[in-house]
């Protein structure tokens, strides 16, 4: 073999070494620093009506708070529209839980209250202690766990 194959072997090892190692190290970031949330909502559809806010009816829950779990403090204010939980970048709520599915849970309003429904996860969604298996109507202060995070409405 001549010196010029063998440099250009070389070379191309070389190249092929530095591509694991930058592979590695992308893995080992996106695993430190969880996944990436994009913004929603904001600059898409100029032509777009603005959303009326919804008004509650009295005694109703204005908010969906975060408890216990990573992402404890967390609060979401709630709207005419349903938000979704799970680790799914496109959910209202994102999770960094191995124990929530992509699209977990489904909180909706219906009926002058607000309903709860398990979307087919793996672990199942935990309603005041009972894992439910078809949508339930939550009151404000009953724990709802998804995954390893515990999370409530209130008023």
């Amino acid at each position: 073999m001549s010196e010029l194959v063998v440099t250009l072997l070389r070379i191309g090892f070389l190249a092929l070494l530095w591509l694991f190692v930058l592979a590695a190290l992308n893995v080992l970031r996106k695993d430190l620093f969880g996944t990436r949330v994009t913004a929603r909502g904001r600059g898409r559809g100029r032509n777009r009506a603005p959303q009326q806010p919804s008004r509650p009816s009295r005694g109703s829950p204005t908010r969906l708070v975060v408890t216990q779990g990573p992402l404890a403090g967390t609060t979401i204010p709630l709207g005419p529209s349903a938000v979704l939980v799970g680790r799914s970048p496109s959910c209202t709520l994102v999770l960094d839980d191995d124990y929530s599915s992509n699209r977990h849970a489904r909180f909706f309003p219906q009926d002058e209250g607000w309903w709860v429904e398990d979307l087919g996860s793996t672990n199942g969604t935990v309603v005041g202690g009972e894992r439910i298996s078809a949508p339930v109507q939550v009151s404000p202060g009953v724990p709802v766990r998804v995954g390893q995070t515990l999370m409530e409405l209130r008023r």
